[in-house]
C-alpha cells in the first residue's frame, strides 16, 4: 500500500532560495538553449515527415517514417531526462517488456513495425511541436524579466560612465523632477538598486515557474505515476505459473494410480 501511494506522488522539484540555488541558474540556461533546440526540434520532425510522406512510392518512406517516429520519442525522452537533472529529481521506475523472444528471428524493419505506437507518435510529435512554441515564448519572457531587473540594478554604474566619458544625465529628467523631489544621485542610486534587486527575485522566480510549466507539458511526472513491474517478476511469471500447474496436477494422478499394497 505505501509503495502504491509512493509511486502516485510525484517528486515536488521545487526550487526554493531561487537567488543562491544552482537550479535556477540551469534552469536559466536551459531556457537559453530551448530557443535554438526548439527550432532544431520542429525542423528534424517537419523535414522527416515531409521526407517519408514523399519517399513513400518508391518504399523509402516507410522505413523512414518509422525511424522518424524513434527519433521523435528519442528527442521527447532527451528533454525529459534534461529536466529531471536540473530539478534534481530521482530516476523514474523502469517499466520493462519482456519480448525478446518473441522479436526474435524478424529484422529490424519488424521490429520497428511492431514497437510502433500511433498513439504516442501523435503524442511525441505534439510535444516537439508545442516544445518549438514554448521555447519561442518563454525565451522572450524570461530574457524580458531578467533584463529588467539587471538594468535597475546596473542603472547607477551605467550614468556614472555616461556621466565621466560623455557628460550625459540620465537622470536629468525622471520621475523626482516631476514631483519636485530633490534627492541626490546616491539616493536614487539606493532606491534603484533596491528596486531592481526585487525584480531580479521576482524575475528569477518567473524562470522556475516557466520550468514547473515546462515540466507538466512534457509529462515528467508520468513515470512517477505508474507503477513499475520488475523485471525478475515479468521474466519468470510463465516459469512460475507452469510450476504451479504441475504441483496442482501431481496429486491428481497420484490418486488415479493403484498403490501395490491395494493390488
Amino acid at each position: 500500500m505505501k509503495t502504491m501511494e509512493a509511486t502516485a506522488k510525484a517528486p515536488s522539484g521545487k526550487v526554493n532560495w531561487v537567488v543562491f540555488n544552482p537550479k535556477t541558474y540551469a534552469t536559466i540556461l536551459y531556457l537559453l538553449l530551448s530557443l535554438p533546440l526548439g527550432i532544431i526540434y520542429f525542423t528534424v520532425a517537419i523535414t522527416g515527415l515531409a521526407l517519408s510522406i514523399g519517399l513513400t512510392p518508391i518504399f523509402i518512406g516507410i522505413p523512414l517514417f518509422f525511424g522518424v517516429a524513434k527519433l521523435l520519442n528519442g528527442i521527447v525522452n532527451f528533454e525529459q531526462r534534461m529536466i529531471r537533472q536540473i530539478l534534481g529529481l530521482p530516476t523514474p521506475p523502469v517499466s520493462y517488456t519482456y519480448n525478446q523472444q518473441s522479436e526474435a528471428g524478424h529484422n529490424w524493419l519488424m521490429r520497428m513495425v511492431r514497437g510502433f505506437d500511433g498513439g504516442l507518435f501523435i503524442r511525441d510529435l505534439l510535444l516537439v511541436l508545442l516544445r518549438f512554441v514554448t521555447g519561442i515564448v518563454f525565451f522572450v519572457i524570461m530574457v524580458t524579466v531578467i533584463s529588467i531587473g539587471l538594468g535597475f540594478i546596473t542603472l547607477p554604474v551605467v550614468h556614472i560612465i555616461l556621466m565621466n566619458e560623455m557628460k550625459l544625465d540620465i537622470l536629468e529628467n525622471t520621475l523626482f523632477s516631476y514631483f519636485h523631489i530633490d534627492w541626490t544621485y546616491n539616493q536614487q542610486y539606493m532606491l534603484y538598486v533596491g528596486v531592481g534587486l526585487v525584480l531580479f527575485w521576482i524575475a528569477l522566480r518567473v524562470v522556475n515557474g516557466l520550468m514547473q510549466i515546462q515540466r507538466r507539458i512534457m509529462y515528467v511526472d508520468e513515470p512517477y505515476q505508474q507503477p513499475s513491474v520488475p523485471v525478475e517478476s515479468q521474466i519468470h511469471a510463465p516459469v512460475q505459473s507452469q510450476y504451479y500447474e504441475y504441483q496442482e496436477e501431481q496429486p491428481t494422478q497420484g490418486m488415479m494410480q493403484p498403490s501395490y499394497r491395494e493390488l
